[in-house]
């Protein structure tokens, strides 16, 4: 593969991930833990921390469930992000004299 095929090639793969970052940010992600609910976008912003009316007067139990369920999201949405990148990533492997 000559050197223009791997420009041609690298030009293309950073428009697919351009693409793929913007289905990420509207991709919406929830995870609750112990009365607290947070969603997130698939690049890992926080856009929303919902508490439970249960638990208003309760600031360790808040805490430590926004902290797990904060976790949670961030995991669900790097799973996310990992699994659309993935096709993407694949066509790195036979560039630059890597690979098969």
């Amino acid at each position: 593969m000559g050197f223009m095929d791997q420009a041609k090639d690298m030009y293309k793969l950073q428009k697919q991930a351009k693409q793929i970052k913007k289905e990420l940010k509207n991709i919406h992600v929830e995870a609750e833990s112990d009365g607290v609910t947070v969603i997130c976008d698939g690049e890992q912003q926080f856009i929303e921390c919902k508490i439970a009316d249960a638990i208003l007067g309760d600031s360790k139990r808040i805490e430590k469930g926004f902290v797990e369920a904060a976790n949670k999201a961030v995991k669900k949405s790097q799973t996310i992000g990992a699994e659309k990148m993935k096709d993407i990533m694949g066509g790195f492997g036979g560039m630059f004299g890597g690979g098969q």
